[in-house]
């Protein structure tokens, strides 16, 4: 069997590692076990799971793997943030950035290789699209983190939070993350709070309602503007969910998770979405509704059209949301002179397999009125 047929015991949720003991004729307990290793030690060598039967671990070494996304390059900011790109394959690589604050240590991770949601303001949509990360890239990304910044059993940890707010979105490789964030929210895996895992989304609607479903976490949604008109020349999605179809999705899953709020993102841009008459919309929006707006500085990048708001915009914006009814924070920029803030992630995506969410929806409106014609 080559080792490519092998399965990668990294990134299996608790139920497919038990049925894949099962499969090696093993009880419920060794996946329990595996998982005590990986994820609790930190171990990636089978011949060093002390407490398994030494028959199992050279069965696991014939038909399993522990295989971690590779380190091409790391930076460090000055405000102490730290940037790694890691590979996807030869020609592919995608990026997380680590944030560390007093009070906790936050992990960017990526879900993608690119971005096909086509996003104006952000310097990952420019990159164009390759391909989703498997489970196994995903998870991998906060199991490498933690041996990069010297976790040792038993010590603090040095990751309290997860946001999946890196390269990708995360919805449009829904089975991946999903499965990721169960070994995320596992006591038997990293075993976070669900209150610190986030999944930021850009806004598909039907993903939305089926995350519902499936997993209770934090949701962050971009929202960058108070009507359909701007929001859909910002975050082209809009054109296929409008504002009311999103805020009725995140609504219901505040309700069927039984949350306490959904954060949207609100990336201040300089004369595009930061007036007062805007400021005071955002409000009209979301008022008496579990939310709070998280206003994001604008990044900028090489090539970009947009500027930052001035810090003045963003304060009048933020007490305007307050005055409203609605809770408002401003977001500090971090590692912005190694690109690591938000917005500016862009890995290296080489083969652009896919086109751009907008130029797919552009795409089917001609071909809708070519039928309708």
């Amino acid at each position: 069997m080559t080792m490519s047929e092998r399965v990668n015991l990294l990134g299996l949720p608790r139920a497919e590692l038990e049925a894949f003991c099962a499969a090696l004729g093993s009880k419920a307990f060794r996946a329990r076990q595996l998982m005590n290793w990986l994820y609790k030690r930190g171990g990636n060598r089978f011949e060093d799971m002390s407490d398994l039967a030494r028959d199992f671990r050279a069965l696991l070494a014939e038909r399993a793997e522990l295989t971690l996304p590779q380190v091409v390059s790391e930076q460090c900011a000055a405000d102490g943030t730290r940037k790694w790109l890691l590979r996807a394959d030869q020609a592919q690589a995608f990026e997380m950035v680590y944030i560390p604050e007093s009070d906790r240590g936050t992990l960017c991770i990526s879900s993608q290789v690119g971005c096909a949601l086509d996003c104006a303001f952000c310097a990952t949509a420019q990159q164009g699209f390759n391909r989703n990360l498997s489970t196994a890239e995903i998870v991998g990304q906060v199991w490498l983190a933690n041996r990069e910044l010297g976790f040792q059993p038993g010590g603090a940890r040095a990751i309290t939070n997860v946001v999946l707010m890196g390269m990708g979105e995360p919805l449009a490789n829904f089975r991946n993350v999903v499965a990721a964030l169960r070994i995320f929210l596992d006591d038997l895996g990293f075993d976070l709070s669900r209150r610190r895992v986030t999944l930021s989304t850009s806004g598909l609607v039907p993903q939305i309602y089926r995350l519902a479903q499936e997993i209770n976490v934090a949701l962050a949604v971009s929202l960058h503007a108070p009507d359909d008109e701007l929001r859909s020349q910002l975050v082209p999605i809009n054109r296929l969910h409008p504002i009311a179809e999103l805020l009725e999705a995140c609504w219901h899953y505040i309700d069927e998770q039984n949350g306490r709020s959904v954060t949207f993102e609100y990336v201040m841009l300089e004369g595009v979405n930061d007036s007062p008459a805007q400021a005071r919309a955002v409000a009209r929006l979301l008022a008496g509704h579990p939310a709070k707006v998280n206003l994001i500085p604008f990044n900028p990048y090489t090539g970009t059209r947009f500027r930052r708001s001035s810090e003045a915009a963003i304060g009048q914006f933020r007490d305007l949301l307050l005055r409203g009814g609605v809770m408002a924070t401003v977001r500090r920029t971090r590692g912005e002179d190694i690109d690591a803030a938000c917005g500016q992630l862009v890995g290296r995506v080489t083969d652009r397999t896919v086109v751009r969410l907008g130029s797919r929806v552009e795409a089917a409106r001609t071909r809708a009125a070519g039928v309708n014609a």
